[in-house]
């Protein structure tokens, strides 16, 4: 039989695709779900009894979250990456990752057909087929939802015509949790000017009272919290937790999708919001202004880049070692307090903190030059629109 590998998430349009595969085209499918956060253990273990009782042959999950940390979280931390200033690129940080996992196990196992259930109107589309073609341009890229046009309920009456009644009651909100946020999508994000309400988000405000948290960086990554060292995608995971009883991390993120129309999603990434802004505010004490400046658009376009499935191109192995290098410094603490629904960075402490110079403090004393070296400086860097102004004047 002709092996299939479909990414398999135990959704609608996933299970649809694994039944029709197996059932109407003869496929030998292999279900494969790639963990890059998120997944419980009870959560793998129902999705492979589904993707078993939909006919799959096999079903794997894979484990990629340490991957997902290093090949893309870190430099969306080394960035401090917001798309369109807001949102921290939860989701199509994680497909990039997934899609090549698939592959990789697809080229395992030797099937020559990958199947997913994107549709034709999303992101997700284009960066699983993008990193298939490039990786595997001899496998064949099935997309059963894309292609038949399908209906949510005429998949639901597939299934139930081949007696598979799984309960496909269409959650009021979509939830998507990963290690580096969670996005939720609901009828007021098809809208410009609704809000999601406070029930549609996965955690719920337990704490009011403020607590203070010591997050501790090391060349840019997360090494410990309160002094308790661990991996980095475990302090991730770890501060995720503390921030979800404050409610941390909300905010609905408007953007360009990469097929042309503007988009509206939900998120909660109370853990990366906060890593990235402490981040950003120990780097603001320890890098150069031109180290800041030049990280800055750097930062934007690996982000930009990364959202629309771009991840191979050798361009960003060229930021990434930016991103590398740049982070030689960053090491230190920042002191963060929670609060419900925000934090605040209360200040850092490093030994390359360069307000510690005793050359001057800001506003106050100098010892590093002379008022006349003041007024020469001064006088030298106002040449420029001193000539411009007097060419010019009256013109």
């Amino acid at each position: 039989m002709k092996k299939v590998v479909i990414a398999y998430s135990g959704g609608l349009d996933t299970s649809f695709c694994a039944k029709y595969l197996s059932a109407d085209q003869g496929f030998e499918v292999h279900a494969v779900s790639v963990n890059t956060g998120g997944f419980t253990e009870s959560d793998i273990k129902k999705i492979e009894q589904n993707a078993y009782a939909l006919g799959a042959a096999s079903y794997k999950c894979i484990d990629a979250v340490s991957m997902f940390y290093k090949k893309v979280v870190r430099y969306l931390i080394y960035g401090n990456v917001l798309k369109n200033n807001t949102y921290p690129l939860s989701v199509s940080a994680e497909r990039i990752i997934q899609a090549i996992e698939i592959v990789s196990y697809a080229k395992r196992i030797g099937a020559k057909h990958i199947a997913h259930g994107s549709t034709g109107a999303g992101n997700d589309q284009v960066r699983f087929d993008m990193i298939f073609q490039i990786l595997a341009p001899e496998i064949e890229i099935i997309t059963p939802i894309r292609d038949l046009k399908l209906s949510r309920q005429e998949e639901i009456e597939y299934l139930k015509g081949k007696g598979v009644d799984l309960s496909w009651e269409k959650a009021k909100y979509s939830i998507n949790k990963g290690l580096w946020g969670t996005s939720v999508g609901g009828v007021e994000t098809l809208t410009s000017h609704e809000p999601l309400p406070e029930s549609a988000y996965p955690s719920q405000l337990e704490k009011q009272q403020p607590e203070k948290v010591k997050l501790s960086f090391e060349k840019g990554e997360l090494i410990a919290i309160n002094y308790v060292k661990d991996t980095s995608e475990n302090n991730i995971q770890k501060l995720n937790e503390l921030a979800a009883k404050y409610a941390i991390g909300r905010d609905i993120h408007v953007g360009d999708t990469i097929i042309g129309i503007k988009g509206r999603v939900g998120f909660e990434a109370g853990g990366p919001m906060i890593i990235i802004k402490a981040h950003h505010l120990l780097e603001k004490h320890v890098l150069t202004k031109w180290q800041l400046q030049h990280k800055e658009y750097i930062s934007s376009w690996y982000g930009n880049l990364l959202h629309e499935g771009h991840y191979l191109d050798e361009v960003m192995r060229n930021f990434e070692a930016f991103l590398d290098d740049s982070q030689r410094n960053v090491t230190g603490d920042v002191i963060v307090t929670l609060m419900p629904y925000r934090f605040m960075l209360d200040g850092v402490m490093s030994a390359h903190d360069l307000m510690s110079s005793k050359v001057a403090s800001y506003g106050e004393t100098n010892s590093g030059w002379t008022a006349d070296d003041a007024k020469g400086f001064i006088k030298i860097l106002a040449n420029q629109n001193k000539i411009y102004n007097q060419v010019n004047k009256g013109v």
